[in-house]
């Protein structure tokens, strides 16, 4: 189960991703024009919390449950704290998207409820805005220590 898991969690960051940058767009361009708030708006941020949501229950399977790193991590939990790429996997990583599901699931309720469209456009551009760049600051690039591959396709069998 932990590698079919692990490519649906690493091929669903690219559709939450993408449909962060997408809600982004449209919320930085209703602010700057003052377009009014329209049924795409809201269609496009519901997207983006879905995928976000659907995200972090595949991750928090793979961390509850079928992860090697976290299981071995929760067994010597000093031990893992004191190793970087541990310490990433067990606390780093869901702690930091955690906080960006938080922020991203703030800002949407909190843009639902004003009723000015500016204001509407800017909340969801701030919320979005900061859970994106959360998100991007805790995703294993290749570049890390504890770095994964662009996409991750481990022997499924």
């Amino acid at each position: 189960m932990y590698p079919t898991l692990l490519v649906i969690h690493s091929l669903l960051r690219w559709v939450v991703l993408g449909a962060a940058v997408i809600a982004l767009l449209r919320a930085f361009g209703g602010w700057s024009s003052g377009r009014p708030w329209t049924p795409t708006d809201e269609k496009v941020g519901k997207q983006f919390i879905l995928f976000l949501d659907l995200q972090f229950v595949v991750g928090l399977l793979l961390y509850v449950a079928f992860s090697p790193l976290t299981t071995a991590a929760f067994a010597d939990f000093g031990a893992a704290m004191r190793d970087s790429i541990m310490r990433f996997w067990a606390v780093e990583h869901i702690t930091a998207m955690v906080i960006a599901l938080a922020l991203a699931h703030i800002g949407r309720v909190k843009a639902r409820k004003l009723v000015d469209n500016r204001s509407r456009h800017r909340t969801t551009a701030i919320y979005f805005g900061l859970a994106l760049l959360l998100m991007l600051a805790s995703i294993p690039w290749p570049f890390m220590a504890a770095g994964r591959a662009l996409f991750s396709f481990p022997a499924l069998g």
